[in-house]
């Protein structure tokens, strides 16, 4: 391959590769503003310019220097070319770049929601001058409110116009443009078209500068703060790979991670801004369990309990086991009641799926299995329009259901389970063919349905026992026996099936919200129940003082039924061994959550 020196440093490179595109793939820092590799190429930032020498096939291919420095992002590498990015030329061109851009530019850092990872600040520490010369009086510019996520901070503007091409070349809606000009100049909407398109957020990202602010980012958190998360998007089919920032807890906001097969850079405005469902009033946070006819909040010990009560008498095994029990009492072995009907959402991961599913074979190896209701949301875009490979939004608003019918499909193979479409299996629940049904949810929004709401109530004449397993609270939870609160993808990791086919793992980002439990840590405890598996006492819990036989400790909780802990990863590898499932043994896991790197030392106050 053709070779290029790059301030010492010999890198091959592909014909037709810009010098700067090669110095990025090979860790070679070159200053640039106005460069991104998604976007057209314009050189207007001057802070690249480097100097060449190139070999002179005139002169026996001596090497040459080009008497002019050239910007790196706009020059492609020649073979035997030697570039000099840190040679005095250079270094007093990054210097008076980083002079003329700081001349207008306002002393926000203390204040700016960019302060942190901001490349101005960084440049200008790294390539700008110690002092200011500049006399005169700042030329000050408006701020501007340019759609329902974007705020314009204009005396903050660089104009590399990167947000420009992006709504020209990238969405196709062309919404920005620059006018004015010298230090007049600035960028704005066109009159009466808001910057509104559904890829709009992505113009924060690419403001190297603070220019471009989230409203919902807003003064909500300094970024040296935040914790960084891989993980995918867990709202559409999409399957686009994001950064989840987050910290003591609480998600701040979701960043594009770049995966060319899947959204390349970007991210749409569903994907960035549709989590806050995971801090929502509305979110389950106990256990919850109908007592005399009355849902009151329980402990997980009790709502397990009346779970395997409630299954036994609904499927026809031994009504008067209790958690007294022995272990083979415990059991549910259905007998001439109604089947174990069980709904797993799309909105699961495909190693809860799986631990549901087996969880439900090992109560009823007749049990008929539905995967949850698929939303969908007009039909897929593709932006811009007349673009092929385009940025695609999918109108399937569920991140697995791919994956779950997957691995629904494997493990009732061969074995007297069924997989029903769902509303078969609400009809069923509404005709009594169904005595029990675990429901699963996660949904970002209600997805209440009247029939499944009238099978759960009763309004077919006879009401099934209900499990319900879900994060918000709504009329599926009201109506269910037994409610069991579940994290959403940010509090557990797994994997999800895109509608592209890949198969793509994320990390837990925030511990579980509340009481909650992933559906998998879930299904492994009811198992244990089932079983007549009691956990440990563990430093939570106490032993009962001999001396009060029967008694138990004010503000002190039993230790409650449990099984093993939960771990998507020996799940995925136990699910390999499953005809069907061989290729979930080779899923690459994220990396774990990483704290943002800051030079600057943080002080407790």
């Amino acid at each position: 391959m053709p070779k290029v020196m790059i301030n010492g440093r010999e890198c091959e490179f592909k014909p037709g590769e810009m010098i700067i595109q090669v110095a990025n793939a090979n860790g070679i820092e070159i200053p640039q503003y106005c460069y991104h590799d998604g976007l057209s190429i314009v050189a207007s930032c001057r802070i690249c310019l480097a100097e060449v020498w190139q070999p002179n096939p005139r002169n026996n291919n001596a090497l040459e220097p080009i008497p002019k420095l050239i910007p790196t992002c706009q020059t492609a590498c020649a073979d035997g070319m030697v570039v000099y990015t840190d040679s005095p030329k250079a270094i007093a061109n990054q210097k008076a770049v980083m002079e003329y851009l700081l001349i207008n530019h306002p002393l926000d850092c203390p204040v700016c929601d960019q302060s942190g990872e901001c490349f101005l600040q960084d440049y200008s520490y790294e390539y700008g001058r110690g002092v200011s010369r500049f006399e005169e009086a700042k030329v000050k510019q408006p701020k501007k409110d340019l759609g329902p996520h974007v705020l314009l901070y204009s005396d903050r503007c660089i104009m590399c116009t990167r947000c420009v091409r992006f709504t020209r070349e990238v969405t196709g809606t062309g919404e920005l443009l620059v006018e004015g000009r010298g230090n007049q100049e600035q960028i704005d909407v066109f009159p009466g078209k808001a910057l509104a398109n559904e890829l709009s957020g992505n113009v924060i990202d690419l403001c190297p500068v603070g220019a471009l602010l989230d409203k919902d980012f807003l003064f909500a958190q300094r970024v040296w703060f935040l914790k960084e998360t891989p993980s995918i998007d867990g709202i559409t089919a999409s399957g686009d790979n994001i950064r989840i920032d987050h910290n003591d807890g609480k998600v701040y906001r979701v960043k594009p991670r770049t995966n060319m097969a899947a959204n390349k850079w970007w991210i749409s405005d569903e994907v960035r801004y549709g989590w806050k469902f995971v801090h929502s009033e509305e979110r389950i946070l106990t256990p919850r369990r109908r007592q005399h006819g009355v849902q009151v909040e329980s402990d997980w010990n009790r709502a397990y309990n009346d779970a395997l009560a409630g299954l036994q008498r609904a499927l026809g095994g031994d009504q008067k086991s209790t958690d007294r029990a022995p272990a083979e009492q415990r059991s549910v072995a259905p007998s001439a009641g109604g089947r174990l009907g069980v709904v797993i959402s799309p909105m699961l991961s495909c190693e809860d799926a799986y631990v549901l599913a087996r969880l439900a074979l090992s109560i009823d190896p007749r049990a008929q299995l539905a995967i949850g209701p698929v939303p969908v949301s007009g039909q897929d875009k593709t932006f811009p329009p007349d673009k092929a490979d385009g940025f695609k939004i999918f109108a399937e608003k569920a991140p697995n259901a791919r994956g779950v019918k997957r691995v629904l499909e494997a493990v009732i193979k061969g074995g007297g389970a069924s997989l029903t479409k769902f509303d078969e299996l609400v009809n069923q629940m509404r005709g009594g063919g169904i005595g029990a049904a675990i429901l699963t949810g996660n949904y970002p929004s209600d997805w209440t349905t009247e029939a499944l709401l009238s099978a759960m109530t009763g309004g077919g004449g006879k009401k099934p026992f209900t499990v319900l397993l879900d994060t918000l609270a709504g009329r599926l939870s009201d109506a269910a026996d037994i409610v069991l609160p579940s994290c959403t993808w940010m509090e557990k990791s797994g994997t999800f099936v895109s509608a592209r086919e890949a198969t793509q793992a994320f990390a837990q980002a925030i511990p579980p919200v509340g009481l909650s439990k992933s559906e998998g840590q879930i299904a492994l405890d009811l198992a244990a129940v089932f079983a007549g598996h009691i956990a440990p006492i563990g430093r939570e819990t106490v032993a009962i003082d001999p001396e009060m036989a029967g008694q138990v400790p004010m503000a002190v909780e039993v230790a409650a039924p449990m099984g093993a802990k939960f771990d998507a990863a020996a799940a995925r590898a136990e699910m390999a061994g499953v005809a069907g499932l061989e290729s979930f043994g080779q899923v690459d896991a994220p990396a774990a959550t990483n704290e943002r790197k800051t030079d600057m030392p943080l002080v407790e106050v």
